[in-house]
């Protein structure tokens, strides 16, 4: 079945309805890819026609502004699906989709999850589900946006990459992202992000070691992002 049962897409995502026999078209249909780290999966205006599944690594979804400016809309970790939203839809993707850490994923063509969709109730419910909840994760974003404080927006994004991914061995933030990048997530300009994770290392809520980024006191990080 090319460990599409005991896959851990299957088991996190929508594709967790699929009966065995879905599970072995799935595994029939799907090409695996090694994408490197920088490296596009799929670019915004791009017809995706199908979904990938996100085996291993870290991605960033990501909308390019007016002023030419990469904008970090989410990141993206092993067990979840990319274009789903597009694929049912049939609208080009509207966002870009790029590797920060070396990844491998799966493609599914839509003809496969048109299927599933179509037969097996569980999924379609699941697919929705989850596209619901990626509009639900956009609004909460708007808001914070427009009523939280870029300091505030900073806490809470080192505090999210730390509770979502994880450390490295040396304590270091294990997703690497540039200070442009972080800056685009946080949605300010990147002398500004430099600033205050300057302010955040004299504070000691931080360790800067040259590009990595060390959380020191979690607690006061919270306080702030609150």
């Amino acid at each position: 079945m090319n460990k599409c049962d005991q896959c851990i897409v299957r088991q996190l995502s929508s594709l967790k309805a699929l009966n065995k026999e879905e599970v072995v078209k799935l595994a029939n249909s799907k090409k695996t890819y090694t994408i490197k780290k920088g490296e596009a999966i799929f670019e915004e205006g791009e017809i995706t026609n199908g979904v990938f599944c996100v085996k291993d690594g870290v991605g960033k979804l990501s909308k390019l502004s007016a002023n030419g400016k990469d904008q970090i809309v989410k990141l993206v970790k092993s067990g979840e699906l990319l274009g789903q939203r597009s694929m049912i839809s049939n609208e080009p993707a509207n966002l870009s989709a790029k590797a920060v850490a070396d990844m491998e994923v799966c493609f599914i063509p839509k003809s496969e999850i048109i299927d599933f969709f179509n037969n097996n109730n569980q999924f379609s419910m699941n697919l929705m589900q989850s596209i619901c909840e990626d509009l639900k994760e956009s609004d909460n974003d708007k808001i914070a946006l427009a009523q939280k404080t870029v300091k505030q927006r900073l806490a809470e994004t080192l505090l999210y990459l730390h509770d979502v991914f994880g450390e490295d061995a040396d304590k270091s933030l294990r997703v690497h992202l540039t200070r442009e990048e972080l800056a685009g997530m946080i949605g300010t300009a990147t002398e500004s992000c430099i600033r205050l994770l300057s302010d955040f290392n004299k504070l000691e809520l931080i360790e800067l070691v040259g590009k990595k980024i060390v959380i020191k006191d979690i607690k006061a990080l919270k306080k702030l992002a609150e």
